[in-house]
């Protein structure tokens, strides 16, 4: 057994587990790992897309004790022979690689699938796994359009598997806490959100055509989505500012916040989406907003809004991500940390709550590792405890669905109204088309 998740294991049998990484991940004790007595007894777990976001995540549950990584998957063979040599240097056992997702699947070592694969893959490749019985942990968004999200809740429904959505704030201690104050009346009634994320991003260029890299199966890595060329600016991020394979920074990293604030606020459905904004800073092949203003009506009750820049990171509040809910009383803001500040209506701080671990936002693999993990367990409880989600697959679509919407709105160029019920647009047969997709004949998603 590697040394460290030995000591990790001793450690955790007495109660004051400590991470690898050197800091405490409170709420672990000896009861948590009671049912730890062999490699037999742990999760099984494969994770599939291990170029950027995957591996961290790899490193997770390679950490804990009650999951074992046992297989990789990447089109990449670098990726995959890195993430592979890492991942041996943390547990006893030497994952398994495989670049197609089916391939993986069919092994029966594998109890759950981690998709951190980009997002065109996300739906498609959760419903592979629920077919095969694995549990899922799926990365934001849960899917690249609203059509492919209601069918992952229905196979969620169907399979009766445990699925978790990666938002993983909802696991955070303190910005739970921050949400109970808002739901518990703090500030009085909310009736105003506000959520942003800045960055300075660079430009991505005009891509060429080349060959396709001797380290990269191009057919795979489109999976579902129609071919297209090979192009040099596409692999392995820029592909997230292509409508065919992305969907912008509005899924990117507006999901996380937005998802805040109907939490928060007690949001479901809106009854009327607009969005604002454009590629303005450079000329190039991005093709989704550098900025972008999502507004959503909920009818009488309330509205909010998200603020995407992508090439001026000015912060607001301080911050480069985060929300603020508006009250009858005063006002809340959680940082893109984990911890929070009420103010009354005369802007004075009457409750600042601070944590003592710091992570960076802009950080595209790994902005918060110790905070992660306790998303992380709450996955694997799901699995052994049967322990209720943190984040489900219905409030996981909820929140993809808003920013879709938003996303739609733009496209169309003009506002949208939906039904409160489930999101749907309504009246508007463009905007209607733009749902769902087409797919490579053969990969065609089904439930």
């Amino acid at each position: 057994m590697n040394q460290s998740r030995r000591n990790f294991i001793k450690i955790a049998g007495t109660g004051t587990a400590v991470l690898a990484v050197g800091g405490v991940l409170p709420g672990f004790s000896a009861k948590s790992y009671s049912r730890i007595v062999g490699a037999n007894d742990r999760v099984g777990v494969a994770v599939a897309g291990v170029n950027g976001r995957g591996t961290p995540l790899a490193r997770y549950f390679a950490r804990l004790p009650q999951s074992e990584v046992v297989a990789l998957c990447d089109v990449d063979s670098r990726a995959l022979e890195k993430c592979i040599a890492g991942t041996a240097k943390i547990q006893e056992r030497n994952p398994k690689g495989e670049k197609d997702i089916r391939k993986m699947l069919e092994d029966q070592q594998v109890d759950a699938v981690v998709i951190a694969m980009p997002d065109h893959w996300h739906t498609p490749a959760a419903l592979l796994s629920l077919q095969a019985g694995k549990h899922v942990y799926l990365e934001k968004p849960v899917s690249h359009n609203p059509r492919e999200g209601e069918m992952l809740v229905e196979a969620s429904a169907r399979y009766g598997k445990v699925v978790q959505i990666g938002t993983q704030r909802r696991s955070w201690p303190k910005v739970v806490e921050a949400i109970s104050e808002v739901q518990n009346g703090v500030i009085g009634k909310p009736y105003f959100g506000k959520a942003w994320y800045t960055n300075n991003r660079t430009s991505i260029g005009t891509g060429k055509t080349t060959e396709v890299p001797a380290w990269l199966d191009w057919n795979l890595w489109q999976g579902p989505a129609p071919r297209s060329g090979f192009r040099d600016n596409i692999v392995h991020y820029n592909w997230h500012w292509f409508w065919h394979w992305g969907t912008g920074e509005a899924l990117n990293n507006g999901t996380h916040m937005v998802d805040l604030l109907c939490w928060g606020m007690g949001l479901d459905y809106p009854t009327r989406v607009h969005s604002a904004g454009g590629r303005y800073h450079y000329r190039d092949d991005w093709e989704t907003p550098d900025t972008q203003v999502i507004s959503m009506d909920f009818g009488d009750r309330a509205s909010i809004s998200w603020e995407g820049r992508s090439c001026n990171g000015k912060h607001v509040e301080g911050s480069s991500v985060g929300v603020i809910f508006f009250g009858e009383n005063g006002s809340l803001f959680i940082s893109g940390g984990n911890d929070y500040k009420i103010f009354d209506k005369a802007n004075k701080v009457v409750k600042e709550v601070k944590s003592d671990i710091t992570i960076d936002p802009r950080n595209t693999i790994n902005p918060s590792e110790q905070l992660d993990l306790f998303h992380i367990q709450n996955f694997l409880d799901g699995i052994i405890k049967g322990s209720p989600l943190n984040m489900t697959p219905e409030a996981g679509h909820r929140c993809t669905l808003l920013m879709q919407l938003g996303n739609i709105a733009q496209r169309v160029g003009r506002s949208l109204q939906t039904d409160p019920k489930n999101g749907q647009i309504i009246g508007d047969t463009e905007a209607q088309q733009l749902w769902g997709r087409s797919y490579e004949p053969g990969w065609e998603p089904r439930v």
